[in-house]
């Protein structure tokens, strides 16, 4: 009996354990509905309210279908079948991850044989299988590859022991052109750890013994994966799929929550892809007008492209183009900026907490960078329009080794002038060029060479009389070697050429040649460590060495009677060392730390002169003259520059973030306009005039809404300003000897908030952005002559405390696009004249005090409509059309604001540069 009772009991048990017993069976997938005609992406979105699948599929090859179809409670695959019947779609079912396929082409399969799984080292490259959708809903197409599939054995077995971690370290590089993908997130998810590529494309990931499986994303790519076991360290490279995008332009755009869970606050980027959603003037892709949209950034007047951050001046902003500093951006007096986007790889601009590894203004940092061009294959793009055209050319020098990038754009803008009225502008004539060439070659895994040159030419004459000429030279040599996965450095070389002269033939007797020169040569290392996944070591060294020619006057023909007088040449040596380290206390909770400490020498020949103490220097009060020979320091100074920041995650979408900086500018843009002017001169930091030092701090929150797809953030901030450069009434700052006694040191203070909305995806996206700020200047030190306004705080020529911008862009089909753009703001300052008396038997004008009064605010609408070429993979050129028009309501904003004497009265006028709407239409191309 005992036993009887044991057999029934396995019996009782063995049943238990069959396939299917004491569980429901699932229920098979139905659908119902009746379809007429129904969109296809209508028709899939109905199918999922009705199941638990997920559908994937090529909106590329869908958008033209509709469906037509009667059913009835029927299992999904058969209702699929029906739908599908009669197109060239193929479908499969994934049962376990509830997922549907949908692709054009040969029959799909959900699983592949045991055989397929082979072990491959890190040097193998996989080869790839036909492309199956995975980003559901968002139009983007990504591959599912044998490289996903396999298994990648990284380092050698049992050469670590259990429970230690290795290192794996790569390049991301994109299929097609083999360029690097720069900001892309590489994570495993089960461990919550992850990093973020650099401007190389290259990451480094600390990981427990084992197998895992890396993820990957970012801006212009297709998520992919990557199966790993990892034995030791090793290296992965990564190459993925692009996204389909129809032309190359730029696009602010974020990774899916970037904004909240990234350290860096204050940071926008710009990535290349379309920037025709932001309509310009004359139909020219500009990236400083993209800028422009930005919180916290402002211009001070109509076409100008000099940028006020945060309350800064136009000087304090470091602008790089592959480390190499740009030191005037635009073209036409700043209708134009001086960057070709064919070439851009990508743009960050750092508001706040400016990395440890930048100095030398106060600001920003707009941080350039261009594409290596095409490792695989030769090919270009380019662009008419009605001022400007433009053409880049790129292809490899030894395939998937190295590659060459070359940029042109030049203006026939000629023929724009003679439509307009008056023999004044039909005799003028303006015109520019840019040149910019990239080339990269990779030796080895571990060293890669980089060089860029660029150069940008512009000529403008008014009515035969007056010449001014500007250009732009710059070049960069990077070396890049890789000691171990976990260390790196790179080796630069600049040089940065900005110069001007100014002809003037008006009179034979004075005509007269102006010119003026800035030559910068500088060296840097830098380098980055990654000792775990919880640490991001960076550091390094740099020197610059300034060669400035502060002006010359020569006379200009045999007849001119005009005394040369050139000023004696100004050098300086800046150098510094920083180190930074960003360190990730909890998963919520990670702080940056950053230190860099600049050293500052102004050097001879030069003579110094010494003024009276207390009182104003001027030429009355020289007292005697200090001359320095070649090489000796005449003044130096030198500071530390803090860097911190903090982010602390409240949610998975929401977090608060913290920043303080200091930074140290020791090169000064001397201006007698208030708009940025290509006859501004650069002046050194010397005995008299002290390097500027300022002191950010800024707190912000930040939260996503709508499954990542919709940013929000706030963020505040409070700056000072110490040795702010401002000048006394009646200042003269050309071709003079002794500057100092033209100038103040004053103080500035700037504060403000930001707010920004910014939807990503979806046929309607855009942003709105809001900034509410002040930028105030006092200048009280030294004796009463030299105090402005009393010594009190008065508004900078840049304090505009409203600014309202509204970017929309709705996509009617995947080849019909409309954008508008709305901006708003307030007036800037300005100082009126307001009585005329006599003194000395003279007439004499009686101002108000330094920017009392405001010119009118400002308000322009912009619209755009892209028309782009049908989107077939094999075919000659790629091509689109962008029809746009720029201040679509013709309202008159001020460029300038002046006032004349007539009749014995003072007349105040108004001019402004695009008082009607401006028609452009562009042919954009690529092939």
């Amino acid at each position: 009996m005992k036993y009887l009772y044991r057999i029934v009991l396995l019996l009782a048990l063995s049943s238990l354990l069959q396939p299917g017993y004491g569980q429901q069976r699932p229920t098979p997938e139905v659908v119902s509905g009746t379809y007429r005609q129904v969109p296809f992406a209508e028709f899939i979105r109905q199918l999922e309210t009705q199941t638990r699948y997920h559908f994937y599929f090529n909106p590329a090859e869908t958008d033209s279908l509709a469906i037509t179809a009667e059913l009835s409670a029927q299992p999904l695959p058969q209702a699929l079948e029906l739908a599908l019947r009669g197109t060239p779609l193929q479908f499969v079912l994934d049962e376990e991850e509830k997922r549907v396929y949908i692709l054009g082409g040969p029959p799909l399969q959900a699983t592949v044989p045991e055989s397929f799984f082979q072990l491959a080292t890190t040097e193998q490259t996989a080869q790839e299988t036909p492309v199956v959708p995975t980003e559901r809903g968002t139009g983007r197409v990504a591959s599912v590859s044998a490289a996903e599939l396999k298994r990648y054995e990284i380092g050698t077995a049992g050469s670590a022991a259990p429970g230690n971690k290795a290192t794996v370290a790569g390049h991301i590089r994109t299929q097609t052109s083999g360029e690097p993908v720069i900001g892309a997130t590489v994570y495993v998810e089960a461990l919550k750890v992850g990093t973020t590529t650099d401007q190389y494309g290259y990451y480094s990931l600390t990981l427990p013994l084992g197998r895992h499986e890396l993820r990957l994303r970012g801006i212009g790519i297709q998520n992919t994966r990557r199966q790993l076991v990892l034995h030791g360290n090793g290296k992965l490279d990564i190459e993925t799929e692009e996204d389909i995008i129809p032309l190359k332009e730029v696009v602010i755009e974020a990774e899916k929550d970037k904004n909240v869970s990234g350290m860096q606050m204050g940071l926008e980027k710009l990535d290349i892809k379309t920037m025709r959603q932001v309509p310009t003037a004359f139909g020219e892709t500009d990236i400083l007008r993209v800028v422009l949209t930005l919180p916290g950034v402002k211009s001070v007047s109509e076409g100008n492209t000099g940028l006020n951050v945060r309350g800064g001046t136009a000087d304090q902003n470091l602008i790089l183009f592959n480390d190499a500093i740009i030191y005037n951006p635009s073209h036409l007096f700043g209708f134009f900026s001086a960057f070709n986007p064919d070439i851009l790889q990508g743009v960050e601009l750092y508001k706040s907490a400016i990395p440890a590894k930048y100095g030398g203004r106060l600001s920003s940092v707009l941080d350039i960078t261009t594409r290596e061009g095409n490792k695989k294959k030769f090919s270009g793009s380019g662009g008419v329009g009605p001022l400007t055209s433009r053409l880049t050319l790129e292809g490899p020098i030894v395939k998937d080794k190295s590659a060459f990038i070359l940029s042109g754009r030049s203006s026939y803008s000629d023929w724009l002038l003679k439509l307009l009225p008056g023999k004044t502008f039909q005799e003028s004539s303006a015109s520019f060029y840019d040149l910019a060439a990239h080339v990269s070659h990779a030796f080895s895994d571990k060293n890669t060479l980089y060089l860029t040159a660029y150069r940008s030419a512009d000529k403008f004459q008014l009515a035969s009389d007056t010449a001014y000429r500007y250009n732009n030279q710059t070049a960069s040599l990077k070396w890049r070697h890789s000691f171990s996965n976990k260390l790196y450095g790179v080796l630069t070389g600049t040089l940065s050429d900005y110069g001007y002269n100014i002809t003037s033939q008006r009179d034979a007797a004075t005509a007269s040649r102006l010119a003026y020169g800035i030559r910068q040569y500088s060296g840097l290392a830098d380098f980055s460590y990654f000792p775990n996944a919880r640490h991001t070591v960076d550091f390094g060294v740099s020197s610059l060495r300034y060669n400035i020619e502060p002006g010359s006057q020569r006379p200009s023909g045999a007849e001119s009677l005009v005394t040369p007088n050139v000023l004696p040449r100004e050098q300086a040596l800046e150098s510094a060392l920083y180190a930074s380290d960003r360190f990730d206390i909890t998963p919520r909770l990670s702080v940056s730390v950053g230190l860099r400490y600049s050293l500052y020498q102004a050097l001879g020949p030069r003579a110094v002169y010494q003024y009276a103490p207390g009182k104003s220097r001027s030429t009355s009060s020289i007292l005697d003259t200090v001359q320095y020979g070649a090489g000796k320091v005449l003044a130096s100074y030198h500071g530390p520059e803090y860097r911190f920041s903090a982010r602390y995650s409240l949610t998975d979408h929401s977090s608060v973030k913290l920043s303080y900086n200091r930074t140290r500018q020791y090169l000064h843009l001397l201006s007698n306009t208030v708009a940025v002017s290509p006859t501004d001169i650069w002046k050194l930091s010397d005995a008299y005039i002290r390097p500027q030092v300022g002191n950010q701090a800024s707190m912000g929150y930040y939260h996503n809404l709508k499954s990542n797809t919709v940013e929000t953030s706030v963020e505040l901030y409070y700056k000072s300003t110490r040795d702010f450069v401002d000048y006394k009434g009646g200042a003269t700052l050309l071709l003079n000897p002794h500057l100092e006694t033209d100038v103040v040191n004053a103080m500035g203070r700037a504060y403000g908030v930001e707010l920004l909305v910014r939807k990503l995806t979806g046929k309607l996206n855009g942003w709105v952005s809001y900034t509410y700020s002040r930028s105030l200047v006092k200048a009280n030190a030294g004796p009463p002559a030299d105090r402005v306004n009393g010594g009190r705080y008065y508004p900078s020529n840049f304090d505009k405390p409203h600014d309202l911008t509204l970017i929309g862009n709705y996509r009617f089909s995947r080849r019909v696009s409309t954008s508008l753009n709305l901006t708003y703001s307030t007036g800037r300052p300005i100082t009126l004249p307001l009585a005329t008396y006599y003194a000395g038997g003279a007439e004499r004008v009686y101002y108000s005090e330094r920017n009392a009064y405001r010119v009118p605010d400002y308000y322009r609408a912009d619209v755009a409509l892209n028309i782009e070429g049908n989107h077939k993979v094999r075919k000659l050129a790629h091509s689109s059309w962008t029809l746009g028009v720029y201040n679509l309501t013709g309202r008159d904003n001020p460029f300038s604001v002046y006032f004349k004497t007539v009749n014995g009265q003072i007349k105040g006028y108004k001019m402004a540069i695009f008082a009607h709407p401006i028609p452009a239409i562009t042919y954009n191309f690529r092939f």
